[in-house]
């Protein structure tokens, strides 16, 4: 129920991703501003997990999880009523704000699990994650391609509703034993960047991984809409879908992570990410589309796998802190997103995929370097 859970919430986050080109015609929006649907949910999320998911550690969690699920479908029922951009982009990032339930609910998965199948079961919760997140793609663009954009998001608003009575009853209470307030809980969080090294290496090695993925799905549905493609809405959708495929890495990471091969197998993860880019990069056009299909599963993959590896290193830590480790550890790797949608966006208008793709591989290239440098016991 707690995979479901995430994979439902977490897809709001996404819907809009492939959709960026036919909203921003209607809101008026430029091509190069395109980019900012995606970078401002994004940022959003961020400023959910930084202020937000801390309470974890202090409320309720069952209570605090159906309360953002209600208030996440009003922000989303704001979205197709609005003509501006700015409306929009508001209602946008406040959904990005709300989403961050999901990060309640996988340290929540992780506090219920016994320490020896931790990994394997956050490897569980994190696919219904993932599968949310490479879904919400598909489905948005069938949902436009047979309808308006519109229709998507009250259809995400009614599951909203469906979601939070659902939660209500099943899911268990945890009430945090944290004898703080929430000054004292955000001022904490300071503290535990500056001082949890593993925290601070694989905030910035998924940093690096995320602005690649956020990069490929932001470009990619720009790419394949214009010439010579010309991909329809419905097209785009089963190209999207095809990275459906790169969730099967969360359990498969989180089986490595409990028999300790963490590092190879981070390592492993960013040199795939990377190869990925380069491939689609140098192909000739006659096998482009087929090489960019292939690239986006490998992508998914990388990214899916590192993401649990990395939630699987910080729950090994002290239950009292899970919560803000966890806040820190998105909203770091959160903003390596938002950095790669608008940078993705900024280098396809000025170089096309060449240049879009060369910034993709740079990402994880950098983060591979740093892991090699990491000290090991």
């Amino acid at each position: 129920m707690i995979a479901a859970a995430c994979g439902l919430i977490v897809a709001n986050l996404y819907y809009a991703q492939p959709l960026a080109g036919p909203i921003s015609a209607t809101l008026s929006m430029s091509e190069g501003q395109s980019g900012l649907i995606v970078t401002v949910t994004q940022i959003g999320y961020c400023l959910g997990l930084l202020l937000i998911v801390p309470l974890a550690d202090l409320l309720e969690n069952r209570s605090l999880i159906v309360w953002m699920t209600r208030f996440v479908m009003l922000a989303l029922l704001v979205l197709p009523f609005s003509h501006q951009p700015l409306p929009f982009l508001f209602a946008i990032g406040l959904v990005g704000v709300l989403s961050v339930a999901v990060q309640i609910l996988v340290p929540l998965a992780a506090t219920l699990a016994p320490e020896a199948t931790r990994g394997r079961v956050v490897g569980k919760v994190m696919s219904g994650l993932m599968l949310g997140i490479m879904l919400s793609r598909p489905v948005s663009s069938f949902v436009t391609q047979f309808s308006s954009w519109h229709t998507i998001f009250l259809i995400s608003a009614g599951l909203m509703l469906v979601l939070s009575i659902v939660l209500q009853r099943v899911l268990p209470e945890r009430s945090p034993t944290t004898q703080s307030h929430y000054g004292a809980l955000l001022r904490s969080m300071v503290t535990l960047l500056l001082t949890t090294q593993v925290l601070q290496r694989r905030a910035f090695y998924h940093a690096c991984l995320f602005g690649s993925f956020s990069l490929f799905w932001t470009v990619t549905p720009l790419l394949l809409a214009s010439p010579p493609f010309l991909f329809s809405q419905g097209q785009i959708a089963l190209f999207a879908f095809v990275g459906v495929a790169g969730a099967i890495a969360a359990p498969i990471a989180g089986h490595i992570a409990d028999k300790g091969w963490t590092w190879p197998a981070t390592l492993a993860a960013m040199a795939l990410v990377c190869l990925a880019f380069l491939a689609s990069a140098v192909m000739p056009q006659s096998i482009f589309t087929s090489v960019l299909t292939l690239a986006g599963v490998v992508i998914d993959f990388g990214v899916t796998a590192n993401l649990v590896l990395g939630q699987r290193a910080l729950f090994m830590l002290p239950a009292e802190s899970r919560g803000r480790l966890n806040a820190l550890y998105m909203a770091i790797f959160f903003l390596g997103g938002a950095a790669g949608s608008a940078l993705g966006s900024w280098a396809y208008a000025h170089g096309g995929w060449p240049l879009a793709s060369a910034l993709g591989a740079a990402f994880p290239a950098l983060a591979f370097l740093v892991c090699l440098t990491e000290k090991r016991s």
